[in-house]
Formats: C-alpha cells, structure tokens, sequence
C-alpha cells in the first residue's frame, strides 16, 4: 500500500524543506491539541471539588486561548505546506506528461488512444497528488496523532479503561486493509473506463460532420450510452467498497464508546477514576474517531493514488522510440539528400511499404511523387521528417546518415503540409505564424497571398484576425490546405513537403499555387506528392511508385514520352477529364476533393 509513497520519493527529496515544516508541524500539533480535553477534566474535578479559584480560571482560560492560537496558526502553515506540494506534484506531473507527448514519436499514439493519455493527464493525476496532500495527513493522523492520544489516555487517565476501549481496534485494521485491496482493483479498471469513454466523446465532437451525414445521431448515442454506463457501474463498484469504510469504523468505534461510558462509570462508582478524568478520557475518545475513519482514508487514498501512478509510469516509462545520435553531425544547408535502397516497414505491418528506393535529389529540384492510393508516397516523405526508427538502407543528406542530424536543425529545415492540415483554435494569423512566431502581418498576408487565400480574406468577418474554429471547423477543405501551406512558406524552408497538399483544391487553383512557389523557391528542394499528374509537369524530376517500390522515374517530358507508362496515361485521362468539365464549371474551392491515403501503405 505505502508503495506509492516509495514511488515518490524523488519528489519528496526535492521538496524536503516543505513536507520538514508540514509534518513537523501536524507531529507538534499532536501534543498541543491533547491539551484541551485535559484542561476541561481538570477545570470538572476543580468544581467538583470546590477548589477552583478565579485566578485557577483565569490561568486556564489564558491557557486555553494560547493553545487555540498555537493550533490556528500551525494549523495554516502545515495546510498551506502540505495541499501547496500536492498542487506542485500535479503540476510537475503533468509537465512531464506533455514533454513526454512532445517527444514521442506516431507509433506512441498508434498504441495508445488520445482519451486514455487525457484520462491519465488528468484524472490519474489527481489522484496522485492527492497521495502527497491528503494523504499525507490521513497517515500522520491515523499513525502519530492516534498513538498520542492513546498514550494520553493511558497515562493521564487509566491504562486498563485504555486497553479495554481499544479491543475493537484490531478488526478496524483487518477490514480495511481488505477493503483496501478491493479499492486498487476495481479503481484501476474504473480508470481505464473513463480513459474508453474519453475516448468516444473526442471521436463523435471531431466527428459530428460525418455522423449527421449518416444519420447516426442515435446510433452513436446508444453507443455512448454503453459506455457511459459500463464508466458508471466501475465507479459504483468502487463506491461500494468505499460506503463500508465510514460505517465499519464507526460501528467499531462505537463499541469503543460502549466499553469506556461502560467500564469507566464503573471505575467512577469505585473510586479508582474522577469524574474530570472520565470526562476527559471520553473527549479523547472522541478524539480518536477521526484517527480511526483515517485510516480507511488513508488506505483508500493509498490504492488510489498507486493505481494511478502505474498508469502514469506506464506512460512515462515508455522509450522513445526515434531520439538524437549520441555523435550529431552539424550541417549548414542541405545540399543533396540520397535515398540510398531504402526498404521501410511500420511497426504495424505485416509487409514492407517501402521496397529498395533509391533517389537523389540535389538543392533547388522540385521532386514529383506519384502513383496509386497506398503506393508509398506519403511513407517516403515520412523518411525525410524522421517520424520512425529508420528501416534498411539509409536515408543521407550531404553525405551524412539522417540519423545523426540533430532534430532540431533538421525540423528547421523543413515545412510540411500533410493532407490532412491540423489548424488551433486561434486567430488565422495566429495558425499562419505557427512555425515563425516572429512574422509581421504584411509576412502573413504576403505568405496567404503566396498560397491563393488572398481572395478568401475579404469574406471573413475580421480578415487575419478572424478567429479559426476547433480543427478549422468554420473553414472549407480547400482553405484549410491552403492556411496551411502559407504556415509552411512564410518559414522559408530549405525543404518543402507538399504530401498532397492541395487535394481539396480545384486543379485551377493549384496551377495558380505551384506557379507562386516555383517563383518563391528558386534554389530550394521542394516535394510534391500528388494524385494529379498536371501538377508536377514542371518539376525537374518525376517517381512513380507502385507498392512501395520505384517503377518509373525521369523527367515529365521523359514519362510523358515513354509508350506503357503509368505517368503519361493518368496525365492524358486527366487533362482530358479537365478538358470535358471546362476551365469555367470549376468551382474556386472544392471541400473535400480526390483525396490521397494518410498514410500511403500502412495498415
């Protein structure tokens, strides 16, 4: 049980001046707070005597005064010591949670689903740090304030009443360390059940879109309601266990009252005990309730708070899986980048998704990607961005392993638009200097205006400033790529990645945008995958993938004069489809569009 309080121990050695103050200060508390009912005994027998002076009384009023101000201001201090490190546990928790989600490459989150790791930022660590504050007093309370009353009670009234009071005391402990066990148990799989139905609530909001165009408002709240209902039966289930503690200590300690009411006026009625005495050893009894319910606190909270620190131990426990070389090589500008027989597989499939590419690309080529959904094109830009630990072959840029290029200078290289664009709810400017917090605004306008949004701005209610809903809900498919490739251009990168960038675009447009870049980057390495031959007619190199391996490869003029190939085949069909439709029935943006795999090849 006390396990837990191990597991911390680097957090209680880092904060040792703060949890010195809190538990010296509730262990002097103990002997402060025994003081009272002693006063009231003594004040009883004084009139029952008819020896209490009004100097005695006075004497102990002031007595009395003092100790409640010694207690109230000790009282603050531990408080504040105690419930403040819980509140830095949870902060440093989560800090480490969040560096630890940064770091962590996409098979991570392919293993773990988002609701669980937000079920573990947030509930998992309450719960811990409420081991380190609660907690904490539950154990100080139930061990060394329990021990000084009872040593009170036995010196300054009378040991055998004491131990006759205390029978029940070992079936408190017996019951509640089995509660405790049930506790653990039934709170880890509550826990794992909010983590499930975390989950299916972040699935049905970003998915609201595409369940009312099915109609399935009422199949996915029948589904919820699984869910809710299974979160609500663990958590009863733990409730269940929890409603015993209270009432079992009570009834135990009930009996304890019986005993010393009982035995005690007996002892009154022999003359062994004053009725000062008794009054006092009752009021210590009392006392003794809170210590005693404690103790199932402290073993409740205890199972609690280990239960959640497995799961979050689990979490930061788990390795990276792609981290810098301990040899980094520093490299100023990317000069060449070779794909040397690269064979590539992701941790989930069964096959290889990339098979033996080989490429080279030198600084200022505009590089083509093409080929079928699922042939491997958003898996070979992947090997640039480093995403996963590296396959066969190697990946080199100016001659150097990717692998021992540091993060940081490679990342700063690169601007990447996915498919899929993930936009913040914040200002469009805001999302636009995302990767170059710096920019000016006439910068963003410039970098919107480079990506074809400049027309788009005069409806939007306040231009750049115009707040952008949750994952760019206010905004159609076609402006969301097109945000995303300005946030991606006003860096300037070295390394442009356009992994079907512009696939919610009409092919109008996206002549219009590749033009603009190929002015822009002149001198730069550009990438584009795509599923739209036209749209890399100009590039200075074409591959065609199939499968995962290279089937074709050479300029556009090349493909485009090579009898059989898959390259000049798709172009013609598609100039000829854009040709019937009509440059004037093409709408300016198409939300949605052809759209290319997430991630070509993985299963």
């Amino acid at each position: 049980m006390f396990s837990v309080l191990a597991k911390l121990g680097w957090f209680f050695r880092t904060h040792w001046v703060r949890y010195t103050i809190a538990i010296g200060f509730l262990f002097i508390l103990n002997f402060v707070e025994i003081i009272p009912p002693k006063l009231i005994g003594d004040a009883i027998d004084a009139m029952s005597q008819g020896t209490l002076t009004p100097g005695r009384l006075a004497a102990m009023l002031g007595l009395y005064a003092l100790v409640i101000l010694v207690s109230y201001t000790m009282g603050f201090t531990w408080s504040y010591q105690l419930y403040g490190g819980s509140r830095l546990l949870e902060r440093t928790l989560r800090h480490r949670l969040m560096r630890h989600f940064l770091d962590m490459s996409p098979p991570f989150f392919e293993r773990n689903r988002t609701g669980d790791l937000m079920a573990r930022a947030t509930n998992d660590v309450l719960a811990v740090s409420q081991t380190v504050g609660f907690g904490m007093l539950t154990l100080i309370d139930s061990t060394t304030f329990s021990a000084t009353i009872l040593v009170t009670m036995a010196v300054w009234t009378h040991w055998k009443l004491t131990l006759l009071s205390l029978l029940p005391l070992p079936v408190i402990a017996a019951l509640v360390t089995q509660y405790g066990k049930v506790v653990h148990r039934r709170f880890t799989e509550a826990q794992d059940a909010f983590g499930d139905m975390n989950d299916q609530v972040l699935e049905t909001v970003s998915g609201m879109r595409v369940l009312r165009a099915f109609a399935q408002e009422q199949a996915e709240q029948e589904r919820f309601e699984r869910v809710n209902e299974a979160v609500y039966r663990r958590n009863v289930a733990v409730a269940r266990v929890e409603a015993l503690f209270d009432p079992t200590i009570k009834l135990l300690v009930g009996a304890s009252y019986l005993i010393g009411l009982g035995y005690g006026a007996y002892l009154v009625f022999r003359s062994e005990l004053t009725l000062g005495q008794l009054t006092a050893f009752n009021v210590y009894l009392g006392m003794l309730i809170w210590p005693m319910l404690a103790i199932g606190e402290l073993i409740n909270i205890m199972q609690r708070g280990n239960a959640s620190l497995d799961r979050v131990q689990e979490t930061l426990s788990h390795p990276q899986d792609v981290r810098d070389a301990d040899d980094p090589v520093e490299i100023a500008v990317p000069e060449e980048i070779v794909f040397d027989h690269v064979t590539f597989r992701y941790p989930s499939s069964s096959v290889d998704n990339l098979k033996d590419v080989t490429l080279s690309v030198r600084r200022g080529q505009t590089i083509g990607i093409v080929g079928r959904t699922g042939s491997g094109k958003t898996t070979l830009l992947r090997q640039l961005l480093r995403e996963y630990p590296p396959g066969q072959g190697a990946v080199r840029i100016n001659g150097v392993p990717l692998t021992r290029i540091p993060f940081e200078r490679l990342r700063a290289w690169m601007g990447y638009v996915p498919q899929e664009p993930t936009l913040f709810s914040r200002p469009l400017a805001d999302n636009v200097r995302f990767g170059a917090p710096d920019a000016s605004r006439e910068a963003v306008i410039a970098a919107l205006e480079m990506a074809g949004f400049r027309e788009d701005l005069a409806a939007l209610p306040d231009g750049i400033d115009t707040m952008v809903g949750e994952r760019g809900v206010t905004l159609s498919g076609g402006q969301k790529q097109r945000i995303a490739l300005a946030r991606a251009l006003i860096r300037q990168p070295e390394i442009l990645i356009l992994d079907d960038a512009l696939s919610a675009v009409d092919a109008r447009t996206e002549a219009r945008i590749l033009a603009n870049i190929r002015k822009l980057r002149r001198g730069r390495t550009t990438f584009i995958a795509t599923h739209r031959m036209p749209a890399v007619e100009h590039a200075d190199w074409v591959v065609v993938l199939e499968d995962g391996r290279m089937v074709e490869q050479g300029t556009p003029q090349q493909l485009l004069g090579r009898p059989g190939s898959w390259f000049r085949e798709q172009y013609h069909r598609q100039q000829a489809e854009q040709s019937e439709s009509g440059p004037a029935d093409e709408p300016e943006d198409v939300d949605g569009g052809v759209r290319d795999e997430a991630r070509d090849g993985e299963p």
